[in-house]
């Protein structure tokens, strides 16, 4: 399933090695792409959207919905 956040906080590179590893620890076989200036997140992932974003959430960063 593919799945879209838009994610505030991130700021430089260190932020979405962040937002990527912490989704990466939930699902292993996830691909993460992060347009950063957009505040975009989108993941393909067969989990849920509301554990990825709790992935998200529990690292640091607002999930806008």
């Amino acid at each position: 399933m593919n799945h879209l956040f838009t994610v505030t906080g991130m700021t430089c590179g260190h932020c979405e090695k962040a937002v990527t590893a912490a989704i990466v620890q939930l699902d292993p076989k996830a691909t993460v792409v992060i347009d950063r200036g957009a505040n975009k997140v989108q993941v393909q992932s067969e989990h849920s959207q509301a554990s990825l974003a709790k992935a998200i959430v529990e690292e640091g960063y607002a999930v806008v919905t």
